[in-house]
């Protein structure tokens, strides 16, 4: 675990500025997180905070990052925070605000707001499997994330995904249920779903030879194997035929939005497979 002890000497925080704000502060906080330290020449207490501010940030090197703007040189980098008194420090994290405090602060209140969007055991863990070069190390380290911090949102994916391409779909749906669904969450469990109607070659010849002889439920299972297969173009055609019989059309509408869910919204398929399914039902 890291220490923060006190450091000796402690170095000027580096400035930024309105043109360099984005690049420093907001790409940079998709790294580890920045502290910005909105201050001004003129304000008394701002000088005040600084040496406080230069010690904490020093024992977080590495994890956190720490700036200072002067308001009087980026008036709208300022109003763009609603920054209305100084001093102000605001930390960022994955370019969005994380924290905030404005006033004079102690060194036990800046070392409280370094320490919230510094980095977790299991952040680490999940930074030491990204970096691994052996699978089982990348499993090792995403357990040990686990370990640490259960519903760890990142962790977890990334561990889901691992059990998934290896089939252990059932332990992935385990995992999944641990965290909060986001885009990416939907997307992978979305698979595991379309991964569930997957068919041998014997079967599969099967059922296309009923789907081209009209059998709605046929061209139903056999989309679902396409998806699962990846083949998602066919996938969406069996299915949207399944959609316009009354007996197949419901499941074949939510294999579609798992086929959809999977390739994501911005895909050229699912945006010319969406226009054709609302016609189908509608």
């Amino acid at each position: 675990m890291t220490s923060h002890q006190a450091s000796p000497q402690a170095p000027a925080l580096p400035e930024t500025t309105a043109e360099r704000f984005e690049a420093d502060v907001g790409e940079a906080s998709r790294v580890r997180p920045v502290v910005v330290d909105f201050w001004a020449p003129w304000c008394q207490p701002c000088h005040q905070l600084a040496p406080l501010l230069e010690s904490v940030a020093a024992r977080f090197a590495g994890e956190v990052d720490a700036v200072k703007l002067n308001i009087d040189k980026a008036p709208r980098i300022a109003q763009r925070y609603r920054i209305q008194s100084i001093p102000a420090l605001t930390a960022f994290r994955d370019g969005a605000v994380a924290r905030e405090v404005t006033g004079m602060q102690s060194e036990q209140s800046l070392t409280g707001l370094f320490a919230a969007v510094a980095p977790s055991e299991a952040d680490r863990c999940v930074a030491r499997a990204q970096a691994a070069t052996d699978d089982s190390e990348a499993e090792r380290w995403l357990s040990q994330a686990l370990e640490s911090d259960p519903a760890h949102r990142d962790a977890v994916v990334a561990l889901a995904r691992r059990l998934a391409d290896r089939g252990e779909t059932q332990q992935a749906r385990g995992l999944l249920g641990r965290v909060v669904e986001d885009a990416e969450v939907a997307r992978l469990r979305a698979e595991l779903d379309l991964a569930a109607a997957g068919r041998g070659d014997a079967e599969r010849a099967r059922l296309t030879a009923d789907a081209d002889a009209g059998d709605p439920q046929a061209a139903l299972e056999l989309g679902r194997a396409l998806a699962a297969d990846g083949d998602h173009a066919a996938a969406i055609e069996r299915l949207l035929g399944a959609v316009t019989n009354p007996q197949t059309r419901e499941p074949a509408r939510q294999a579609l939005l798992e086929v959809f869910a999977v390739l994501g919204d911005d895909h050229e398929l699912t945006k010319s497979a969406r226009p054709r399914l609302a016609s189908a039902l509608y």
